[in-house]
């Protein structure tokens, strides 16, 4: 029998009982109406039984209540017309001939089912404060239970269900699983069942009860595989989840919603070759519709599995479909990031932030996912003053986001205005003291600002609050191999590494901190465990790649790591760099030229690239250039140069021009 919701009840009720079946008004307390009048009233109850089914509503409702004058003391003949009005939708009259019956016999089932229904049909559906009282829920609980504690003959499987759902809706799942599990038991037609079911195994904290359900019953019954599908992702099992809906979509394939879910657990499982799934199967699905959530996915999934042109061109898909969306340009502000075109970042942000801006009405919303990629493009193209104009509208907007408060701080530190950048660390972190991202960049803004000490006491102290997250250990590492406490940063790492042997990011910053000490062979030991586990890990390939064409060995070897590197982030200015930089150290100074030009061109503000590439012009010959991008190197971050040997270069670059 199919339970429907509790919320249309009004049409749940048991066929109207007939003389074959045996029914006949039983009173609940001695009758005083002579025999022959009880007789009499049992003739018009059967009289109104029968003028229902023949769809005479008016004399059935004439018998009972005739009925009920010749035997007053019978609860159940008011019983029955109460349900009578509910079953032709008459709820007042039905609330009137139940409450007479309860008055007759407080425990007639048959009356307190009627008014639990009705009670069930008016319970308030929308989203509820905790706590927050629904007087019809708890009648419409309190009735229903007492018509199925004490029914004549089996109870009402539409009031049973009606009940399981207010139990769900009132949270006592403790009440509705064993309602449940019997009613999905006894009623193997009824569809909705095994959903409500898991409803309230997960409400119950007993999800993977609720799992391997849904996974028995959709087996039979398919259509159940999308909720599965959602429990996966409850549990942000995505392979699973992404399994589930591909199941669904074989019974519907044309279910644009299954597909777009299926390509979400996809991107979340984010494998490779999910990800290239997941391209797969919103390309088909956007092939000839311009469904936004679809093309916004799509962007991400070509972006992240390296299609950087399909991200683009579907981020203005979009764009052009919903103009007046922030989700198109932020799309693309990630590609074109990923592309390491932050020009183009710019080109395309400035307009759109400047709309958003002249519209009416509230979009801080729209501005706060704009602001910061905008920010970043700047930042990334030496636009300093631009960048911390940008983060500084994010922050006002988002005063208390710790992410934004980051991004004004990173601003800060990158344009050597250290103090602001500790000033407003302190004050982010006073509003957000658990946030360990904003420790660092507070201990990195003392660094610079020639406090180390004070910044290393501030990533030991939040270590001890982030005992149980590498990155607190990695952070400290960091900032311990930066003040040139080298020795500490190893300890450390390698206590974490034996704290958290799967943790790749440990290990790597270990082969990090060992070539700071130069350490070669411990740091090649170390990005070599890094590759073992992760062989598609850019970082440790460039690092590798680098560290051997640093040093001048190995450079066929250095070369293939490096390019294995770009291969993964085709167009980052380190890695390109870093190839340049090999090939410049094995002669090959055509292939060098090349890379380190992009990589210069890239990161303006890198002194240690600006340096390389001034090498490389140099021992071209083109001294003029090379005297430019030693001065880019000099005006730069400073980090890991030798400013009075760039100097001495520099000196060389001028005389050799004199000669000429």
């Amino acid at each position: 029998m199919k339970i429907a919701v509790f919320a249309t009840a009004v049409c749940l009720l048991v066929p109207p009982v007939t003389a074959a079946q045996g029914a006949r008004p039983r009173a609940t307390q001695p009758p005083t109406a002579p025999p022959a009048q009880v007789a009499q009233a049992y003739e018009q109850f059967l009289i109104g039984h029968h003028l229902e089914e023949r769809d005479d509503v008016a004399g059935a409702i004439a018998a009972y209540k005739k009925a009920m004058t010749l035997d007053p003391l019978a609860a159940d003949i008011p019983a029955e017309l109460a349900a009578l009005y509910l079953r032709h939708e008459r709820p007042e009259e039905a609330v009137t001939a139940a409450e007479q019956a309860l008055k007759i016999a407080p425990a007639n089932p048959e009356a307190h089912r009627v008014l639990g229904l009705i009670a069930a049909s008016k319970v308030d559906l929308r989203p509820r404060q905790q706590g927050a009282p629904d007087a019809n829920l708890t009648s419409a609980i309190q009735h229903l239970e007492q018509a199925i504690a004490n029914p004549v003959g089996e109870a009402d499987p539409n009031a049973r269900g009606t009940l399981a759902r207010l139990y769900l809706r009132a949270t006592t799942y403790d009440k509705a699983i064993p309602l449940l599990i019997d009613l999905v038991r006894q009623q193997p037609g009824w569809l909705e069942g095994p959903r409500l079911l898991a409803q309230a195994y997960a409400g119950a904290g007993r999800t993977a009860e609720a799992i391997d359900l849904l996974d028995q019953q959709a087996s039979e019954d398919p259509s159940l595989l999308p909720t599965l599908a959602e429990f996966y992702e409850r549990q942000r099992r995505w392979k699973d989840a992404a399994n589930a809906y591909e199941r669904a979509l074989t019974v519907a394939p044309r279910n644009a919603e299954l597909r777009t879910r299926y390509a979400q657990a996809l991107l979340n499982a984010g494998g490779r070759d999910d990800l290239i799934k997941a391209r797969e199967a919103l390309t088909e699905l956007t092939a000839t519709r311009n469904d936004a959530r679809a093309l916004y996915l799509l962007s991400q999934a070509s972006r992240r599995s390296g299609d950087l042109a399909g991200a683009e061109t579907a981020a203005r898909r979009l764009i052009a479909a919903q103009d007046a969306s922030p989700w198109g340009y932020f799309a693309l502000a990630e590609a074109l990031e990923q592309n390491r075109q932050y020009a183009r970042v710019a080109e395309a942000l400035v307009p759109a932030v400047a709309k958003f801006r002249a519209l009416p009405g509230d979009h801080s919303l729209e501005l706060s996912m704009l602001l910061p990629h905008l920010g970043f493009a700047h930042q990334e193209l030496g636009e300093h003053e631009k960048a911390l104009a940008i983060f500084e509208e994010a922050y006002r907007l988002s005063p208390k986001d710790p992410i934004v408060a980051g991004y004004l701080i990173d601003a800060h530190t990158a344009g050597k205005k250290y103090a602001a950048a500790v000033e407003l660390a302190r004050r982010a972190r006073a509003i957000s003291p658990n946030d360990l991202n904003l420790a660092r960049l507070e201990a990195q803004a003392l660094r610079h600002d020639g406090k180390a000490d004070q910044g290393v006491l501030v990533l030991e102290e939040a270590l001890t609050k982030h005992v149980n997250e590498p990155g607190a250990y990695v952070a400290l590492a960091q900032l311990y191999a930066d003040v040139s406490r080298g020795p500490q940063a190893v300890k450390l790492l390698q206590d974490a590494q034996a704290k958290f042997p799967a943790s790749t990011a440990i290990v790597f910053e270990l082969g990090a901190t060992f070539e700071k000490q130069k350490d070669f062979l411990s740091a090649e030991t170390a990005f070599r465990q890094v590759l073992a586990r992760e062989p598609e890990h850019a970082g440790a390939l460039n690092y590798l790649g680098y560290m051997l064409a640093e040093r001048g060995e190995r450079l066929d070897e250095s070369v293939e790591y490096l390019k294995k590197a770009l291969a993964i982030e085709p167009n980052n200015g380190s890695f390109l760099d870093s190839l340049g930089w090999a090939y410049f150290k094995a002669g090959k100074l055509d292939l060098a030229e090349e890379n380190l030009r992009r990589a210069a061109e890239q990161l303006r503000d890198n002194s240690v690239i600006q340096e390389h590439y001034g090498q490389l012009l140099f021992r071209i010959g083109r001294f003029e250039e090379a005297i430019s991008a030693w001065n880019r190197a000099l005006a730069g971050d400073g980090s890991s140069i030798d400013r009075a040997e760039i100097d001495q270069k520099i000196r060389e670059a001028k005389q050799r021009l004199n000669k000429r």
